[in-house]
């Protein structure tokens, strides 16, 4: 049930910055640049400070496979990136430079929400408060997706109420992701280790191939302070969870 109530709190979560764009356009511009700079925090954090050292504790005497988790997850999502999400924009203003219709976008974040379902379940099978702490990285770094992807059905002529809805449908997709990664536990725990340093890989790869290229574009010189202080707000909020909860 907590596995459940993670993801979905999670994957609803992320909505947020979305359902902000829907009520009040002009809150985007001001705000998205903070979100992605909190999220890198968050991401990196949870990657080094809390997956990797638990991966490391469960590998014991032999953390060498752990490394090619890691690497796995780095490769992997890159090639799945290009292989699924070639039509997924990732955080752009400028919307005219889309090509991408808006079905081909929702299946892509029913994809990407269903292995961060996966990756939940994962994490709290090793350990509840690591999940839970996965889950916030989850939703940190969905929030400026949802902010784009909101942005770019409704440039495509989608109503409100559609992009509300298709949104929330594609947001449950993380709850069978973990429905599935839990009923199959049996076979996931053997390798635990490996699939804590793949969640690893997967967030580093999202935290510097997907969102640092977007804060380096669009803050201004005078953002940099900002920018830094965002991320280490969201390095220092992992930290600090990990540490209550542990």
């Amino acid at each position: 049930i907590k596995i459940l109530l993670a993801s979905l709190i999670s994957g609803l979560l992320g909505l947020v910055g979305g359902i902000a764009l829907l009520i009040k356009s002009s809150w985007v511009p001001r705000f998205s640049l903070h979100f992605i700079s909190f999220a890198v925090g968050v991401l990196l954090a949870t990657a080094t400070l809390d997956l990797l050292p638990e991966a490391v504790e469960f590998a014991g005497e032999h953390p060498e496979a752990l490394f090619v988790g890691l690497l796995m997850g780095i490769v992997g999502f890159f090639m799945l990136e290009r292989l699924i999400f070639q039509f997924h924009p990732h955080h752009h203003e400028d919307l005219d430079h889309h090509h991408a219709a808006p079905t081909l976008l929702l299946v892509g974040d029913i994809v990407h929400n269903f292995i961060d379902g996966v990756l939940i379940a994962v994490t709290f099978l090793a350990n509840p408060a690591l999940g839970l702490i996965t889950a916030v990285a989850v939703a940190a770094h969905e929030i400026p997706q949802e902010i784009s992807d909101f942005s770019v059905m409704l440039h495509h002529g989608w109503s409100k109420t559609k992009v509300l809805w298709a949104n929330i449908f594609s947001a449950l997709a993380s709850v069978f992701g973990a429905i599935i990664a839990f009923s199959l536990k049996d076979l996931i725990i053997p390798f635990i280790p490996q699939l804590l340093a793949l969640t690893a890989g997967i967030f580093i790869y999202i935290a510097v191939a997907d969102l640092i290229p977007e804060v380096t574009v669009r803050s201004l010189r005078d953002k940099t302070s900002h920018v830094l202080a965002l991320l280490l707000l969201g390095i220092i909020s992992v930290w600090v969870l990990g540490m209550y909860l542990g």
